[in-house]
């Protein structure tokens, strides 16, 4: 008979046992989702930051690309603005002559 009570008990003991670590489980698992939530949440806002500051760096790249050939434009018509109004002055002399004789 103490047997059949010893192996009760024992059963009983297994299903508190087993109840408990259950239980413990449960908490444990929760802890982890929490932890893991938090650590996707960090991860999400790093690579948001990390996006935004690439976005940036690629507008400002633009921006000054954009500036570079603005001001290469600029030079070069500078440059073929002076070499029209080099050839108009030369002729220049040359009409006013024609003008003169033509006059005189």
């Amino acid at each position: 008979m103490a047997e059949i009570s010893d192996a009760i008990a024992m059963i009983k003991k297994a299903e508190a046992d087993a109840e408990q670590l259950i239980i413990d489980s449960e908490g444990q698992s929760k802890d982890l989702i929490a932890e893991s939530r938090l650590k996707a949440e960090e991860i999400i806002s790093e690579a948001k930051i990390a996006a935004e500051e690439e976005a940036q760096k690629t507008v400002f790249d633009a921006e000054d690309k954009a500036k570079k050939e603005a001001q290469t434009i600029a030079e070069k018509s500078k440059t073929e603005v002076q070499t029209l109004k080099d050839k108009a002055m030369v002729n220049v002399d040359d009409a006013a002559s024609i003008i003169v004789k033509n006059i005189l």
